[in-house]
């Protein structure tokens, strides 16, 4: 008798571990599907410009001054100095720096509102979503569309949209937040 029962609660787990892979796989291959093309994606990082660095602690030091070649006994004995053509070396090939996808916009801006952060990349006709962030506790939503770009913050029944357009008209940020 013990053997039975023992089969049975073998089978019963076995059963129960099957239908609980399958559940949780097909719950993952549903959040998976809804999620891609979000902004929970990972962000895209765009290039800044290398600037100078300045600071009280660290100054810019200036370039080192390049060693002109000796003087030759012939051109010692002229009176007129080489003309900095013919005494320079020939410079090295510059370095090759790597590619840009496309160069950074003057135009990032960043938005703050009470559910979060947006931040867009406004051009001169169209916008594109750099990160949206929400604050802790909050969820977030992101409609992409041709000529508009939504993210909604929500919490506790409280929603605060940030809208970017640029249908016949340069991109405009509007909030709503009431």
């Amino acid at each position: 008798m013990r053997r039975g029962h023992v089969g049975r609660a073998v089978g019963h787990a076995g059963a129960w571990l099957l239908a609980t892979g399958a559940a949780v796989t097909l719950s993952w291959w549903g959040v998976h599907s809804v999620m891609s093309g979000t902004a929970y994606d990972p962000p895209l990082a765009l290039p800044l410009a290398v600037q100078p660095l300045s600071s009280s602690t660290h100054r810019a030091q200036p370039p080192e001054p390049t060693p002109s070649p000796a003087p030759s006994p012939s051109a010692s004995a002229s009176t007129a100095p080489a003309s900095p053509s013919s005494s320079a070396k020939p410079s090295a090939p510059p370095t090759p720096q790597p590619r840009r996808q496309a160069p950074p916009s003057e135009n990032v801006k960043a938005y703050s509102v009470s559910g979060g952060r947006v931040v867009f990349d406004l051009g001169a006709t169209s916008a594109e979503l750099v990160s949206a962030t929400p604050l802790a506790g909050w969820r977030m939503q992101v409609w992409k569309q041709p000529s508009w770009i939504r993210v909604t913050f929500t919490r506790d029944g409280r929603e605060v949209s940030v809208f970017c357009t640029w249908h016949d008209h340069p991109p405009l940020v509007e909030i709503v937040d009431p």
